[in-house]
């Protein structure tokens, strides 16, 4: 049977650390990993939240839940939010947000295979996964099952966002679950904030199962597009977890 490409388009991860936490040390150090995915037929940039931390592991099947944080036509948006940021709180007064840390960059695609959907990578960067990837569980490359659970079906307490960020999806959306819980993911619905998801992982040789080439390139620390694609300048982020695996 072929194997339909919904998508393709550039991938991004990056964590933040903990807040007031200038240097992570280790994945007890980060308060969110973040996925971000550019379609290369549009503008748009999507960045998603994983719930874990840290990704599924191929081998064990395991089964992760997250939500589209925000989607965005234009990457100053998403990159914002990426940024160093000071805020006031009651009880401990001034507070600081460290600035986010990328942490991998490739190539994906979303393919339907049989009756689901597979969300499928490849690293371009770094060229040598280090401690970063391996604790996060970012793998050279690699095959997740994606599906978009109902925003009309519960969810267990704590999981995803709060009930009032949660995707109001449009009439044509909401018919695609026909009432069931969940369904495939359709690129349209990872366009919509809120959406929740579940990334099972699948497989770690995405050609192999899907017959997929991801068309990556060499890249370096002075071409990778992180940094010019999602305004991220070197001098605010520190790049040692891209470029050489290394905490930072």
């Amino acid at each position: 049977m072929a194997n339909d490409i919904l998508e393709r388009g550039d991938i991004y991860f990056v964590y933040r650390p903990r807040v007031e936490q200038e240097q992570a040390h280790a994945i007890e150090d980060v308060q969110r990993l973040f996925m971000i995915l550019q379609p290369s037929d549009s503008d748009r940039s999507r960045r998603l939240v994983i719930g874990r931390k840290y990704l599924p592991q191929p081998a064990e099947h395991e089964r992760f839940w997250g939500f589209v944080d925000e989607v965005a036509t234009r990457p100053e948006p998403v990159a914002e939010d990426l940024q160093r940021r000071t805020y006031d709180t009651r009880t401990r007064g001034k507070r600081t947000q460290p600035e986010a840390r990328p942490a991998g960059e490739g190539r994906y695609a979303i393919v339907r295979h049989g009756g689901h959907t597979h969300l499928t990578y490849e690293l371009e960067m770094p060229a040598k996964p280090g401690a970063v990837q391996k604790e996060l569980a970012i793998e050279p490359e690699a095959s997740y099952i994606l599906a978009v659970k109902n925003p009309r079906a519960g969810a267990p307490a704590g999981v995803g966002p709060p009930p009032p960020q949660r995707a109001d999806l449009p009439s044509r959306d909401q018919d695609r679950f026909e009432g069931r819980r969940f369904t495939s993911a359709e690129p349209e619905l990872l366009d919509q904030e809120g959406t929740e998801f579940v990334l099972i992982g699948a497989a770690h040789d995405v050609e192999r199962e899907l017959d997929v080439q991801l068309d990556t390139e060499v890249e370096s620390p002075e071409s990778a597009e992180i940094f010019r694609r999602l305004h991220m300048p070197r001098e605010k982020h520190p790049v040692e977890p891209l470029t050489k695996g290394e905490w930072r």
